[in-house]
């Protein structure tokens, strides 16, 4: 239960709609309990023509309250017929129609704003996860699985409203049917409603006990959508290696393996879930049944019930079983729900371990350098980057350049704190960056990556990402800055053409000079570019070189480099390996002291 108190918070918001829904259900269920009590005046008057009442009855105390209120239906229905039945029974007739009538509407009003309620909740937790998915690091996605994500803000949320939210119809509207109809069935019999109550307890034990195991079962079919979801996102990620590499088998085979899983739970939980409807049933009758042994008794043998009051009751009893399901099948919902909201309020509460401090300090400016004090850092188990020093003073250019695997681009991931260092400090103009917000850290920096994520919209849309208010002016002269003008204009839409999921319509040197261009137009006085060239021809490289000259002019630049020859003029080159400098200083400098540097670029040059 604690689960489903966690979502109901989301309720909060939308109470008003509860409340109505709380209303309308109370006379949906006073009318429920009431259409079937009217019907006992109806028989009287269809088979008890004896039983007309002449005089106006007079109350006298709440235990002769049944008996009151029946004589005064009987004492209006005689008044309105006279000696013609036919009105009579009309006027019982309308009675029942009138109250079956309300009845309904009363269900309908308390269903019409149950669904704002619902698809609210439903909404505010889709935004609120979507929120979290964003805010979360990007280590937390180094462990997760994209399509499991993916399946939990999909298919878990949907669970929720299927299960969870829709115990809240029936929270308030069947129990107080079932009391309002019990309370009615006392009024007509207290010793035959008392033998009823010996039958429910047994028939509630018997269906929790098909309940019991649903959650787990829930659990493994909801894992397995995650699994398969994955498998389809990796597949379409891939797509081209897969065909490359002959590996559609592969795939094909690891799919069918999964859904193979998946049948196999979904089978067992639905047959669970089936189970309840035909076991409530039958529980149900059986308790029909026994009654109609116990009832008419008391009406045939020992004369202490009159018929149109058993029929009644009768009629009362069963309307009892619709609600008793409900509340039944309501259960295995919550059981079943409580798997998906364990998925979903797994990530709503991940603690995000990048915090800021209160009251950040709102950093807009850049005004003298960058600092890297005895940092270090490891990912899993082993360092990698230990007792690490640099400075990158205002203005200057810094490379760094080594082996795959030595700390180049964890330098970058630290700086715009996608993670946080486990010893030692960085700071921006003597200011340690945990002490800024993330938000105004990040506005300061530009960041240009060796793949370039773009986003299925618009050219223009993806180069106005950091700055929504740009206008036509400012993206054409940053796309100029970043040599890419000329080829979006061939474009057949010019700004205006989608360049699909992931930019899949243009080059790699297309892609990478909207990135530049994204980067130019957010103006930010600190670049890192990690190894925005490596993945080019030669052609696209100098386009994207000559892009990258122009945007570093007048900023503070931290380059990550793969190619030597594009870092040449660099102010300081930082040679990196096993996470520690072995040697810095300019290009010249380094080639002098024939050491790393000089090996890499000789190694590069007879490449």
């Amino acid at each position: 239960m604690d689960n489903y108190k966690k979502i109901l918070r989301y309720a909060k918001p939308y109470r008003s709609y509860g409340y109505l829904n709380i209303f309308f259900n109370i006379l949906y269920a006073l009318f429920s309990a009431l259409s079937f009590a009217a019907l006992i005046p109806m028989l009287d008057v269809l088979f008890k023509p004896e039983k007309k009442v002449l005089k106006e009855p007079v109350y006298t105390d709440m235990g002769h309250l049944k008996d009151y209120l029946q004589e005064t239906i009987n004492y209006k229905v005689t008044a309105y017929s006279g000696d013609d039945d036919m009105k009579g029974l009309i006027l019982v007739i309308g009675l029942v129609l009138f109250l079956f009538l309300f009845k309904n509407l009363f269900n309908y009003l308390a269903m019409y704003f149950i669904t704002f309620l619902r698809n609210g909740v439903l909404k505010d937790i889709r935004n609120k996860m979507y929120q979290k998915i964003t805010e979360l690091p990007i280590s937390f996605y180094s462990e997760k699985r994209k399509g499991d994500v993916i399946a939990r803000i999909t298919s878990d949320v949907l669970e929720i409203q299927h299960s969870f939210l829709s115990v809240l119809e029936l929270i308030v509207r069947e129990p107080l049917t079932i009391i309002f109809t019990i309370f009615i069935m006392f009024g007509i019999s207290t010793n035959l409603t008392l033998f009823v109550f010996i039958f429910i307890p047994i028939a509630g034990y018997i269906i929790s006990l098909i309940g019991k195991s649903l959650k787990k079962k829930s659990d493994d079919v909801q894992r397995e959508q995650g699994e398969f979801l994955s498998i389809t996102e990796e597949t379409l990620s891939g797509l081209k290696v897969i065909k490359a590499f002959n590996a559609e088998s592969r795939f094909n085979k690891m799919f069918n393996n999964s859904t193979e899983r998946f049948f196999k739970f979904s089978n067992i939980l639905l047959n669970k879930q089936n189970l309840a409807s035909p076991t409530g049933e039958f529980l149900g009758i059986l308790v029909i049944g026994v009654l109609l042994w116990f009832g008419g008794k008391m009406v045939l043998v020992d004369k202490t019930l009159d018929a149109s009051s058993f029929i009644a009751y009768m009629g009362l009893a069963y309307n009892i079983l619709t609600p008793a399901k409900a509340i039944s099948k309501a259960s295995y919902g919550v059981k079943k729900g409580d798997a998906a909201a364990e998925r979903i309020l797994e990530i709503l509460e991940t603690e995000n371990p990048i915090t800021e401090i209160t009251n950040p300090i709102e950093k807009n400016t850049f005004d003298t350098g960058i600092a890297l004090q005895n940092i270090s850092f490891k990912y899993d188990d082993e360092y990698v980057l230990k007792n690490f020093n640099l400075n990158v003073p205002k203005g200057s250019t810094v490379a760094l350049v080594g082996q795959s695997g030595s700390g180049k681009s964890t330098i970058a991931n630290l700086v715009t704190r996608f993670y946080d260092v486990n010893e030692g400090s960085i700071s921006i103009d003597g200011v340690n960056i945990k002490e800024y917000s993330k938000g105004s850290l990040r506005g300061l920096l530009g960041l240009v990556t060796q793949d370039s994520i773009l986003f299925n919209e618009t050219v223009r849309n993806n180069i106005s990402l950091g700055k929504e208010n740009a206008t036509d002016e400012e993206i054409i002269e940053a796309a100029k800055i970043a040599n890419a003008h000329d080829f979006i204009m061939e474009l057949p839409k010019g700004y205006d053409t989608n360049i699909g999921d992931s930019g899949n319509k243009l080059s790699g040197g297309q892609k990478q000079r909207l990135s530049i261009a994204r980067a130019v137009l957010k103006n930010p006085p600190i670049m890192i570019l990690d190894e925005a060239t490596s993945a080019l021809d030669t052609e696209s490289e100098r386009l994207v070189q000559d892009a990258l000259e122009k945007m570093m002019r007048n900023r503070t630049s931290i380059v990550i480099a793969h190619r030597l020859s594009t870092i040449q003029s660099a102010d300081n080159i930082v040679v990196l390996q096993k996470g520690e400098i072995v040697e810095q200083g300019s290009h010249t400098k380094l080639l002098a002291m024939n050491g790393t540097y000089k090996k890499l670029v000789t190694m590069q040059s007879l490449g």
